[in-house]
């Protein structure tokens, strides 16, 4: 057996044999020189091509419209801008009379040196942006070779789908109901075919680098999307492992549903709130029924991420706007953008900063960009009078941070009533705790905020000086770390002596096995992914308040995260004998 880690891009556990969609990776591309008396004639080909492809893309349009949501297909929307690109055409013809070589030659070249340039960026999000050149570069030159590709939608058997990069198209194209995963050399979470995985929610790890190297065709393959690992041709006994976790988490998962009207409540009666992290707005119509109680992260930045200009106040009003009816008065944190780091945002930040992680990113590049700030502030305050928004800034490190965008926010309500604009008189202001000085000085924070939410992922990251994307150390990154714990009360304790709520929405808040820890913590929101959020009710409906709080105590007092990590266990496996879950060691 052999255990590749990737990216997980769109979670749940998979199992079943691998099929490989290589076949694009391996087209013959003809040169050959031309005379000049061609040229017309190759370049009316070129035109046929293009138009055809313009045409089938128009229709994965409409068809996306019907299936997804307006910003899933705007995907193919971007595509159709390529293929009418007029610098675009220009630029081939020119080359093409230049050249005197054949018109598939002369696409592929120009195609390829701007695919190339994209994927040599420091910038994730243009690296990204390189499958949509490719997919709609083969669309063409499918055409101009007359070639016939294999669709998936004609997948007859339930696989799971390896490939190098697979397109957008595909993934909208393909059987849904046969591919049961998807793994690929490529990709990272913000990525289009990642954002359509989780859309359909089919489990996919992505950037494995070599994947496609190391599967071959009819491999036995379990895939686990929400912990980033592909086991390759596993043995029987890990098989049925795998296969006993998937039967009784669907079943279990069943009885758990039956909890979705029942509140999240302690034996003793402590009631905690949980709530859904989305990334799109079209998430939203679905998370009631798994339970939740409102939206605790709607992650805005998913909007911005189209190579192009600002997105306009009235398209991210709408898409505010969705989110807040969908939830029908329930609270929606809307946190502002969120950039920088490892998502950078086309046409606006620099993508040669040494250290990104600990540059111009989130609230920093808000507060730079005050135009562009605003503006997203007035869409959010706009959109509060079609439900109960929370505005929550991230990364604030201090007072000054905290401040300035209140501040911002003030001169956006201005221009509103200035417009005559509406927005309600009740929204609440939080601050992401994920950095060690806003950690240290919660006390300070929290008397200009209405709410903490912690994200432990940055916490954990800048906490413990572990980048978790590095494989080399990834493995340090512990939320079980004294650290973390002790960052973790002060953070809490800092906010129930101001009045004010705790919540969390990084991943540790969906992690059932450190539910009753961080209840006995005293945290009083966990917002996670939305299916998650029915075995971690089942959770808090099992404990009593009092033995988490000893719990909490005693983990307090370890010395290690390995001495944690056993506590933990130990009284998971004392409290919930019956609970089955696949861990990653």
């Amino acid at each position: 057996m052999k255990k590749l880690t990737g990216i997980p891009a769109s979670p749940g556990i998979a199992i079943e044999k691998a099929f490989l969609y290589l076949e694009d990776d391996f087209l013959d591309i003809p040169r050959y020189s031309i005379q000049k008396n061609q040229v017309e004639s190759e370049w009316e080909r070129f035109r046929t091509a293009n138009r055809e492809a313009t045409e089938e893309v128009k229709d994965l349009h409409e068809h996306a419209l019907r299936e997804v949501s307006k910003e899933q297909a705007a995907i193919f929307q971007s595509h159709l801008m390529m293929l009418e690109d007029m610098d675009f055409q220009d630029q081939i013809k020119e080359h093409l009379g230049n050249s005197l070589q054949n018109i598939e030659w002369v696409f592929w070249d120009i195609s390829r040196e701007l695919s190339q340039r994209l994927t040599a960026s420091p910038d994730a999000q243009f690296r990204e942006r390189a499958a949509d050149i490719s997919d709609v570069s083969r669309r063409v030159m499918h055409r101009l070779l007359s070639v016939k590709k294999f669709s998936l939608a004609d997948l007859s058997s339930d696989v799971i789908l390896v490939s190098h990069d697979l397109l957008p198209s595909d993934v909208l194209a393909m059987n849904k109901e046969r591919v049961k995963a998807i793994v690929m050399d490529a990709g990272g979470r913000t990525s289009h075919t990642a954002i359509l995985a989780r859309a359909f929610a089919i489990p996919a790890v992505l950037g494995l680098s070599t994947i496609t190297k190391e599967i071959d065709e009819g491999d036995n393959l379990v895939v686990n999307g929400t912990s980033g690992e592909v086991l390759i041709n596993p043995d029987a006994q890990i098989l049925r492992q795998y296969q006993g976790a998937i039967d009784q988490y669907r079943k279990r998962f069943d009885e758990f549903l039956e909890l979705r009207e029942l509140p999240a409540e302690t034996k003793d009666g402590y009631r905690a709130c949980l709530k859904a992290n989305i990334e799109i707005p079209e998430e939203a119509d679905h998370v009631a029924r798994y339970g939740a109680e409102g939206i605790g992260l709607y992650r805005s930045e998913f909007l911005f991420l189209t190579p192009k200009q600002a997105i306009a106040e009235e398209e991210q009003y709408r898409a505010y706007s969705h989110v807040l009816k969908a939830m029908a008065g329930q609270p929606v944190t809307i946190r502002t953008l969120d950039s920088g780091g490892d998502k950078l945002l086309p046409n606006f930040q620099a993508a040669d900063e040494k250290n990104p992680l600990l540059g111009w990113r989130a609230i920093r590049f808000s507060l730079s960009r005050p135009e562009l700030f605003k503006t997203q502030l007035r869409a959010l305050l706009r959109s509060s009078i079609n439900g109960n928004l929370r505005i929550m800034f991230p990364m604030i490190s201090g007072i000054e941070e905290l401040e300035q965008a209140l501040s911002m926010l003030e001169e956006a309500k201005a221009e509103c009533r200035q417009k005559n604009q509406a927005y309600s008189d009740h929204i609440e202001v939080g601050i992401m705790i994920e950095v060690p000085a806003a950690a240290m000085t919660a006390d300070i924070l929290a008397e200009r905020s209405d709410f903490f939410s912690i994200g432990t992922n940055d916490l954990i990251q800048y906490s413990l000086a572990v980048d978790r994307g590095n494989e080399r150390v990834n493995y340090l990154a512990q939320p079980s770390h004294p650290a973390v714990l002790r960052f973790l009360k002060k953070i809490i304790q800092s906010a129930h002596e101001k009045g004010i709520r705790a919540a969390m929405c990084g991943e540790l808040a969906g992690d059932p096995s450190a539910t009753a820890l961080l209840l006995g913590l005293g945290l009083d929101e966990f917002s996670m992914t939305a299916q998650s959020i029915p075995q971690v009710k089942r959770i808090i409906r099992g404990v009593s308040m009092e033995n988490c709080r000893i719990l909490a105590d005693n983990a307090l007092q370890c010395t290690s995260y390995y001495h944690v990590t056993v506590l933990v266990e130990a009284w998971m496996t004392e409290y919930f004998p019956n609970d089955y879950e696949i861990r990653s060691r």
